[in-house]
């Protein structure tokens, strides 16, 4: 599919916000940062930005998709991006995929594909293949301890009436 056929069938698709996620990735390569930037919008607006902060912040949670997630949310003092559309340079690994669900946006763009990540070692396959796996038969031990009192926040939670559902 070629850039005019995308955009006719993507009619909501803003090429500018797409290409600010790409010039932070670029500027986060220069600066010693993963080649990894995200842009969130709400309404015609960037309310949130993010670059890989990785090893710069000495964080593995702390990709791109989860910081602009942190810098929307902080922007809009809310914890649901509803409404939201993403702009990746990069298609968004496991973690930052399930991020973004749980955040509920919208819509999610993105220039690289993960094949393209692994081609430049940021593979995300084994990932992949371990959440397929039975918690049984995963590389990292997840092991249920049986007996435990972890319930009763549950019950609290649960009969809270001034509880927020998210």
């Amino acid at each position: 599919m070629d850039k005019t056929d995308f955009i006719k069938e993507h009619p909501d698709f803003r090429p500018e916000y797409m290409q600010r996620a790409i010039d932070l990735s670029a500027e986060s390569a220069r600066s010693g940062g993963g080649p990894f930037g995200a842009v969130i919008t709400r309404g015609g607006k960037i309310v949130g930005e993010g670059v890989n902060g990785v090893t710069r912040l000495n964080d593995p949670t702390a990709h791109a998709e989860v910081q602009a997630i942190r810098d929307a949310c902080a922007s809009l003092s809310t914890y649901s991006l509803a409404g939201c559309t993403v702009y990746s340079s990069c298609e968004p690994c496991p973690m930052c995929l399930s991020a973004l669900y749980w955040a509920g946006v919208e819509r999610i763009y993105f220039g690289n594909t993960k094949e393209d990540a692994a081609a430049i070692d940021f593979s995300d396959a084994y990932i992949y293949e371990e959440l397929s796996l039975a918690r049984e038969q995963r590389h990292l031990p997840c092991v249920h301890v049986p007996g435990t009192d972890a319930i009763r926040a549950f019950r609290l939670w649960q009969a809270n009436p001034d509880k927020k559902k998210y």
